[in-house]
């Protein structure tokens, strides 16, 4: 059986509690999640006290594991290995129903709990460089220069297991059309929310005539997740 069709760990940590129904239980359900957004909260112990910081990740081309850009948390590993959580949230629009109580969120999202390893072999830094950067702008590994050892010496990259997971998911319009509330005459429904590409703006120290690649001018206009 493939990966994507497994089912996702059940953990005491993992298990849904609140609102069974919006819980999805394979990973491909996850592997959509992640590879739909780009940006993740990573959550760790900085001498003791929490820290949630936002980074960039990419997800390993085998799909088992998530890198993420590790500088922003480097305080809180010195110990090289660090419990965490990892969390990504799309929120596709508002729900809005006659009563406030009613009123929620139709998003996706999906958390991660596992150990923080600092990837320090060259090659797979190398590797997981590339998927971040591929996850965040598909083609531009192969456009851009790639890091120096210097630079790859100088770059902290975090990669997290997946074997740990929970995953939910609403959709669709107010729960209570059923209710006495449907009956005060006040509008109901859902106000989506569609994030698009703009148009590329230039460097202003680009030389003249620079082309916009098509791998990045093909973005402009597509639906985006941040």
């Amino acid at each position: 059986m493939p990966d994507s069709q497994l089912p996702l760990s059940a953990t005491e940590r993992t298990r849904h509690r609140r609102l069974r129904e919006q819980g999805r239980s394979e990973r491909a359900d996850l592997l959509a999640v992640l590879r739909a957004g780009f940006i993740a909260h990573l959550g760790v112990l900085a001498d003791g006290v929490p820290m949630v910081v936002p980074t960039c990740y990419g997800l390993a081309r085998d799909g088992r594991l998530l890198y993420l850009h590790g500088s922003v948390a480097s305080q809180s590993l010195a110990q090289r290995r660090a419990p965490a959580c990892v969390t990504v949230t799309l929120v596709d629009g508002l729900v809005l129903a006659p009563s406030v109580f009613e009123h929620a969120v139709n998003y996706r999202s999906a958390m991660i709990y596992g150990t923080l390893r600092v990837v320090d072999e060259p090659g797979e830094k190398l590797e997981g460089l590339r998927c971040l950067s591929e996850h965040l702008a598909p083609g531009q590994w192969d456009y851009a220069r790639r890091p120096s050892r210097r630079e790859l010496a100088a770059t902290r990259l975090l990669a997290l297991g997946l074997d740990e997971a929970s995953v939910k998911v609403r959709t669709g319009p107010p729960d209570d059309g059923d209710s006495p509330d449907a009956a005060l005459g006040l509008w109901a429904g859902e106000l989506p929310l569609i994030a698009c590409w703009g148009e590329p703006v230039p460097d202003p120290a680009l030389r003249p005539g620079s082309v916009v690649p098509a791998h990045i001018a093909g973005r402009a206009g597509r639906e985006a997740h941040c």
